[in-house]
C-alpha cells in the first residue's frame, strides 16, 4: 500500500520508532496492512486521511505501519483477526488495546481510551497475547483417537443446508476438504460443489477468498495465491477420488488464472486486490474497466504452495501447462530464494526479506518432496529440511516460526500448528523418499508435541488429524522406473493422496512394490497389476 495516500506519518517497523517512543514516553499505534485488503484501502480514506485524527495520532502516537504479508512473524504476533489490524502497543511493544478496520467515530474513540489508558498505568498497561504466554506446546502422543476426534468434528460442523463447515462465515477450508475426501466424502464434494458456485470467478478466473454468510453470499472477493494454490490442490483431489470433469475443470481453469494473471514471468505474484464494484461488472463492462492491482511480490511461502498445488493436478492429468509452470517457478524459487537449506521469503530489487522462516521453509520442502515425487527432481530438499531440522526445532519437537528477534513481541518463540503440522507432514514424505527414517522420527514428534491439544481442535486444523494417522502406518509406491514412464504415472494416478509415490526407487528392476508402515504388501510389473494390487488392498 501507498503509505503516502494518508495524513499519517507513518514509520517503518524497526529500533527507531521504537526508541522514539521510548524518548518521548509515547505509545506506538501499529498499523498492519497487505496490499489486496479492500478494508485497508477505505480504512486509509475514511480514517487516517481526516485532518484531525492525523494530526492525533501524529502527535500523541508514534505510528508504525508494516506490510503483513511481508512479515509474517510481526502479523502472527499482533494480528486482531484481518486486515487491516489497528494495534495500540506500549514502548516495550506489548499489546495496549487492538481491533480490525475502525470508522473515524469509532477510531476517535479508542485513541482517547488508550491516551487514559497509558497516562493511568504507563507499561504496566500491557499486555502479552495467551498464544506467547503458554508458547511451549502441550506434549502428549499420537494415536487413533486423534483422527477420532476430527471426524466427529467433521460431523458437528458440517452444514447440511448450504455444505461447508460452520453456521456463519464460510471459509473453504481446502486441507479439510482433503481430510473429508477420505472420511466423509458426500460432505467434502457438497463443499466443493458451493465453492464452485460461489466463489469461483467464472470471468476472469480464480477464486475469492470466503463468503460472510452462511448461504455463501456476502463475497469477500480478494483473489491470494496461497488460497488459490491450495483449492487447486483440493479440486485436483476430488477429480482424483470422483472423476468428476468439474472438479477438474476448475481446478485447471484456476490454473490458467495463476499462470497468466498471477505469473511475473518468473514466478508466482502474491495476490490480487479485491474491488466489488469491479467483480459485479457484466463480462463485457469488465473488458472496458481496469482490474485491480496485483502485488507481484515473489513469496516462497506462495510459491511452494503453488508449485505443490500444479503438481499434484499434473500427477493425475499429466497436464503440460502445469508442470512447465511449476518448474519455472521451482527454478526460480531454489536460484534466488535457497541458500544453504535456508529460504529467504522474497527479495525485491536490492530488499530482501526475513530469512528462515519456517512458513517458508515448509512450503518450500513441500514443494521440492512434490517435485520428487512427479518429476522425479528432488532439488535442495535434503538441505532445505536439515537447516530448518537445525535451526528451528525446539527440545519440544515442535519448530519455531523463525528466529527470534530483539524488537516488541519478537523476542518471545512461537510454535505455530498449522505451519508445524505442513513441515511433519513434508518431513514423512521425505523420509518415505529417501529412505532415511529419522525425518519420520522428527516428524512425529513435531507432531506429537500438541497431542493433548488434540481433542480441543476444531475443523480449520484436520490436517493435524491427517498427518497423525499418516505418521501411524504411513505408505509408499516405490517405482523401479524413471518418472514419467508408464509404470509410474500409473503409480500417481492410482496412490492414495496420503501415499507417496517414489520413482527410481532403489532395489526394482521395472517393476512397483507397496509398503505399509516399512512392510512390503505387494509387487506389480504392469500398469495394470499396479492397479489391481492398490485396488484389492482398498
Amino acid at each position: 500500500m501507498n503509505d503516502d495516500a494518508t495524513k499519517v506519518e507513518w514509520n517503518e517497523w524497526g529500533e527507531r520508532a521504537f526508541d522514539v517512543a521510548q524518548q518521548t514516553g509515547k505509545p506506538l499505534l501499529l498499523s498492519l496492512v497487505t496490499s489486496w485488503s479492500a478494508d485497508c484501502r477505505a480504512m486509509d480514506a475514511a480514517t487516517y486521511d481526516e485532518p484531525r485524527i492525523a494530526a492525533n495520532v501524529n502527535d500523541g502516537f508514534v505510528p508504525v505501519r508494516v506490510d503483513a504479508d511481508r512479515n509474517p512473524q510481526i502479523r502472527e504476533r499482533y494480528n486482531m483477526g484481518g486486515f487491516p489490524s489497528t494495534v495500540f502497543l506500549t514502548p516495550q511493544g506489548r499489546v495496549l488495546t487492538g481491533a480490525t478496520f475502525l470508522v473515524p467515530e469509532g477510531f476517535r474513540g479508542i485513541l482517547d481510551k488508550v491516551r487514559e489508558t497509558w497516562d493511568a498505568k504507563g507499561e504496566d498497561a500491557g499486555s502479552v497475547p495467551r498464544a506467547l504466554r503458554d508458547a511451549k506446546p502441550p506434549g502428549g502422543v499420537i494415536d487413533a483417537r486423534i483422527e477420532e476426534h476430527m471426524v466427529e468434528q467433521l460431523l458437528a460442523a458440517y452444514d447440511d443446508e448450504f455444505g461447508g463447515w460452520g453456521s456463519d462465515m464460510k471459509f473453504p477450508l481446502p486441507r479439510t476438504i482433503e481430510f473429508a475426501l477420505v472420511r466423509a466424502r458426500d460432505q467434502a464434494t457438497r463443499t466443493l460443489d458451493a465453492i464452485q458456485t460461489h466463489l469461483l470467478d467464472t470471468y476472469d478466473g480464480g477464486f475469492y477468498r470466503y463468503a460472510r454468510n452462511r448461504n455463501w453470499g456476502g463475497t469477500v472477493r480478494e483473489k491470494l495465491t496461497e488460497e488459490n494454490a491450495a483449492l487447486v490442490r483440493a479440486f485436483a483431489r476430488g477429480y482424483r477420488y470422483t472423476g468428476d470433469e468439474n472438479y477438474r475443470d476448475s481446478a485447471a481453469d484456476t490454473i490458467e488464472y495463476l499462470t497468466t494473471d498471477l505469473w511475473t514471468g518468473d514466478a508466482f505474484a502474491a495476490s490480487q486486490g479485491g474491488n466489488e464494484g469491479y467483480y459485479t461488472l457484466e463480462p463485457t463492462e469488465r473488458e472496458e474497466a481496469d482490474a485491480p492491482p496485483i502485488d507481484e511480490t515473489v513469496f516462497a511461502d506462495r510459491n511452494g504452495l503453488a508449485i505443490d498445488a500444479l503438481l499434484t493436478f499434473a500427477a493425475y492429468t499429466d497436464d503440460e501447462r502445469a508442470t512447465r509452470y511449476a518448474e519455472r517457478a521451482r527454478d526460480h524459487v531454489v536460484a534466488e530464494l535457497v541458500d544453504g537449506g535456508e529460504v529467504t521469503h522474497y527479495r525485491d530489487g536490492d530488499e530482501s526479506g526475513p530469512s528462515g522462516l519456517l512458513v517458508d521453509q515448509a512450503h518450500v520442502l513441500n514443494a521440492l518432496t512434490t517435485s520428487w515425487q512427479v518429476r522425479g527432481e528432488a532439488g535442495p530438499a535434503r538441505e532445505v529440511a536439515d537447516w530448518t531440522i537445525e535451526n528451528l526445532r525446539h527440545e519440544s519437537g515442535a519448530f519455531y516460526d523463525g528466529p527470534t528477534g530483539e524488537l516488541g513481541l519478537l523476542d518471545s518463540p512461537l510454535f505455530p500448528l498449522d505451519t508445524s503440522v505442513e513441515l511433519a507432514d513434508t518431513l514423512l514424505d521425505l523420509a518415505l523418499l529417501t529412505g532415511e527414517d529419522h525425518y519420520r522420527e522428527i516428524a512425529h514428534e513435531a507432531v506429537a508435541a500438541f497431542g493433548n491439544a488434540s481433542d480441543r481442535m476444531g475443523v480449520e486444523v484436520a490436517h493435524y488429524a491427517a498427518t497423525a494417522a499418516r505418521l501411524r502406518a504411513p505408505e509408499a509406491i516405490e517405482v523401479g522406473t524413471a518418472a514419467g514412464t508408464d509404470l509410474h504415472r500409473a503409480a500417481l494416478r492410482l496412490a492414495d493422496h496420503d501415499t507417496v509415490v517414489v520413482p527410481d526407487a532403489d532395489g526394482l528392476d521395472d517393476t512397483a512394490r507397496h509398503r505399509t508402515d516399512g512392510e512390503i504388501t505387494g509387487t506389480a510389473d504392469s500398469p495394470a497389476a499396479l492397479e489391481a494390487l492398490v485396488t484389492t488392498e482398498a
